[in-house]
């Protein structure tokens, strides 16, 4: 009997040990199942390289528009391109400050200057004066800039995979758009006047 007994108890111990490991091995995996799907599910900067060339090229536009933007202020005299470039400053401003925000929560490093060509371009309109800044600016930053910057929209638009950016994108698309109309109207409207003063001055000329 006593042999008995101490199988019993030697089985008792066992199953016990048994389920014991058992616990621990359910335990260790849900445990490891549930850091795993923490760490894929808390990517935020894990983003492909298309989605952080369109966060970049936001950037780069919109920081673009803003310095063309402020030496319009300090060069021109017209009243409406100044409007206007205030009116740039103040959606750009704005606009960069989304795209800033956007890039840190996704793991993007942003330029902090202009790159080369956007650059040569501002040192070029910087370096006029006059009517014939006003014009070149409106031709420049206000109609071409901003039509580069829509069929970027737009392509972007297709191209986005993350819904941040997507939703970015579609947000800044419509102002765009009107700037890019206004500027079309601005610019027709100086041209038709600059038109008809170089007339006038040829018919005085006669």
């Amino acid at each position: 009997m006593c042999a008995a007994a101490a199988l019993c108890a030697s089985l008792a111990v066992q199953a016990q040990t048994g389920t014991g490991t058992g616990q621990t091995a359910t335990q260790g995996a849900s445990g490891q199942s549930g850091t795993q799907g923490n760490t894929a599910s808390g990517g935020t900067g894990s983003i492909g390289s298309a989605d952080r060339k369109i966060v970049v090229d936001l950037a780069m536009a919109n920081m673009s528009e803003i310095e063309a933007a402020r030496t319009a202020q300090t060069k021109s005299q017209n009243d409406q391109v100044k409007k206007y470039a205030q009116q740039m400053i103040d959606d750009h401003t704005k606009a960069l400050d989304e795209v800033r925000q956007l890039a840190q929560a996704k793991g993007v490093t942003l330029p902090s200057t202009l790159e080369r060509t956007h650059k040569a371009r501002a040192d070029k309109l910087a370096a006029l004066s006059g009517d014939a800044f006003d014009r070149s600016y409106m031709a420049q930053a206000g109609v071409a800039e901003h039509k580069k910057t829509h069929a970027m929209l737009s392509k972007a638009q297709g191209r986005a995979r993350d819904p941040d950016i997507k939703a970015l994108v579609t947000r800044m698309t419509p102002t765009v758009e009107q700037h890019l109309n206004a500027a079309k109207e601005l610019h027709g409207t100086m041209s038709k006047a600059s038109g008809n003063a170089g007339t006038a001055t040829e018919k005085s000329g006669q």
